[in-house]
Formats: C-alpha cells, sequence, structure tokens
C-alpha cells in the first residue's frame, strides 16, 4: 500500500512537541500533590481561554474566565469537594453574563472541562500513580494507535462532516488498544475483567471529546484552538481526548468499585 507522503509530513513535529508534553505530564503524575494539581490548574485555565476565543470572545474576557477556572479548580484541591462544585460550575454559569454569543457551547463545554479537571486531581489524590498511569496511557494508546492505524489503513471516514480525518480503521484500533491496556493493568494489579471493559469505555469517550472539540472549532471556522502547541495546535487540540476520558471516569467511579474487585 503506498503512502502520500503528506500522510506523516507533520509527524516529526507532532512527536517533539509530544515527548516534551509527555515528560512533563509523566514527571507531574508521578509527583502528585501540588505538582499535579498545579499542572492541571495551568491546563484548564488555559482550555477555557482557548474556548473563550474560538467562541468569538475577546482576549479580556478569555482571560478573565480563563482565571476564573484556574481559581474554581484550586478550590477544588483546598475546599471539601460539595463546596467546591459549586464554584466548578459557576465558571460555566458566568459566561452566559460574559458572552455576547455561543453561550451555550461555552456552557457546555466548560461544564466538562471543570467536572474533568476536578475528576483528575481526585483520580490522582484517590488511586495514586498506577491508577492515573493507566488513564494516561488510554488515552494516549487510543491516540496513537488511532493516528498510525487512519494512515496506513486508511478506509471509509469515521463522520467526515466533522473530523475528515478520522477513519474507522483509526477509530476501532483506538478500543483494541485501550482494551490491550486494559488487560496490562489488570494482570498487574489483580483487577477484575470489568477494567478491559472501563478501558475500552474510556477510549470510546476519549474519541468523543475529540470529535466535540472538532465540531466546535467547524462550526466556528477554526484549523486550531490555538496554535500554543507546534504540530498539536492548542492545548485544547491535544487535551481534548483526555477531557472526554476524565468526564465519563467521574461517573464510573461514583456508579462502581474502582479498581474492579476480582470475581
Amino acid at each position: 500500500m503506498a503512502l502520500a507522503p503528506e500522510s506523516f509530513a507533520d509527524l516529526a513535529t507532532r512527536m517533539i512537541t509530544g515527548l516534551v508534553l509527555a515528560g512533563v505530564g509523566l514527571t507531574a503524575v508521578w509527583a502528585g500533590g501540588w505538582w499535579f494539581t498545579g499542572l492541571v490548574v495551568v491546563i484548564v485555565a488555559t482550555l477555557v481561554w482557548e474556548l473563550v476565543r474560538m467562541l468569538g470572545g475577546g482576549p479580556n474576557r478569555a482571560l478573565a474566565l480563563g482565571g476564573m477556572a484556574a481559581v474554581a479548580i484550586l478550590s477544588s484541591k483546598l475546599l471539601p469537594p460539595g463546596i467546591a462544585l459549586p464554584l466548578l460550575l459557576l465558571v460555566a454559569i458566568a459566561g452566559i453574563g460574559v458572552l455576547e454569543r455561543n453561550r451555550t457551547l461555552y456552557l457546555v463545554m466548560t461544564t466538562v472541562i471543570m467536572l474533568a479537571g476536578f475528576g483528575l486531581i481526585l483520580h490522582r489524590d484517590s488511586f495514586g500513580f498506577t491508577w492515573m498511569l493507566w488513564l494516561v496511557l488510554v488515552v494516549a494508546g487510543t491516540d496513537i494507535l488511532g493516528y498510525f492505524a487512519g494512515r496506513i489503513i486508511g478506509g471509509p471516514k469515521f463522520w467526515p462532516r466533522v473530523s475528515p480525518k478520522k477513519t474507522w480503521s483509526g477509530t476501532i484500533a483506538g478500543w483494541v488498544g485501550a482494551g490491550l491496556i486494559g488487560w496490562v493493568f489488570m494482570s498487574l494489579t489483580g483487577s477484575g475483567g470489568e477494567l478491559i471493559g472501563i478501558s475500552v469505555a474510556l477510549s470510546m469517550a476519549s474519541q468523543m471529546g475529540d470529535i466535540a472539540e472538532s465540531a466546535v472549532k467547524r462550526r466556528m471556522g477554526v484549523k486550531d484552538s490555538s496554535n500554543l502547541l507546534p504540530g498539536h495546535g492548542g492545548v485544547y487540540d491535544r487535551f481534548d481526548g483526555l477531557l472526554g476520558a476524565a468526564f465519563l471516569l467521574v461517573i464510573v467511579e461514583s456508579l462502581t468499585a474502582f479498581p474492579p474487585p476480582p470475581v
């Protein structure tokens, strides 16, 4: 099968940026505590800033809402969850009074951002390095296998109107990769077989996060959420999948025993 040269034209830049991000991220994941919380605060604030800019909000409004998001996420570490939750949702509600248009999109997307950020901190604090690494690898495996399978195998597009480059082969490869990662962690930790299903579900949620952001960009007529990350676009372009997975994981951990016990 012949591959067009442009299939991997951006691979070198993506890999360099990806390695830097992976180094920073894994260091924070390993360190935990305030190091990890600080990284989440920076990411969440940047995500809200990028979202507001994409939705047509001016720079001052973007900075104000991004700063508000940082304070709210920080509060989730300092305050009991029941008190922090209203502050997290206030960031989404505040956009209704600040933005002149696209309020519904901001409301929905910011709610996901804030609860996912809260969930990441809670997950790392509650379950430690091993299970935070599992989550990161599920999302990264979904993205990496999807990228290579989509470009090598190709085939029918998944949803060309929203995400022209995403293929069914890449989508399914992401599920398979996530299932394998779940199996590895199940074997290493002695967890129950449900972990494989949870891993695949988080892979799907990761892809949904990617598709949701693609839909917003297509509606707003922008290619990337920003130009902060060479080869990847903006921070939202890099972390959209993690947002989707983390958001679902908050629900999973409230409905099931986690990690899944062996049967």
